[in-house]
């Protein structure tokens, strides 16, 4: 019994240490233009590419310098943020 209280002790623990429900770059969030609640400190939830469907937690940015290099910093639709998004192929 006592075994059994530690395991769900520990379990529980361990959700909330990574259950946040904020998520980190790359994962996908639920409301675009959201910051505090959908992604981490740094990023906000928004489209990687005019073209996908996908909503994802984006690193906000300044500019380019700010982003990896195969990523621009673009607006994020609906907001006057920025995010790392995908480039546009010209």
């Amino acid at each position: 019994m006592r075994h059994t209280r530690l395991l769900i002790a520990a379990g529980f623990l361990i959700c909330s240490a990574s259950c946040s429900g904020e998520g980190a770059v790359g994962d996908e969030c639920g409301e675009s233009g959201v910051e505090d609640g959908e992604c981490e400190s740094g990023g906000v939830c928004g489209k990687r590419s005019d073209d996908s469907e996908v909503l994802e937690c984006l690193k906000i940015c300044k500019g380019d310098e700010d982003c990896p290099s195969d990523l621009a910093c673009k607006g994020v639709s609906g907001t006057d943020i920025k995010g790392c998004r995908a480039k546009d192929i010209v």
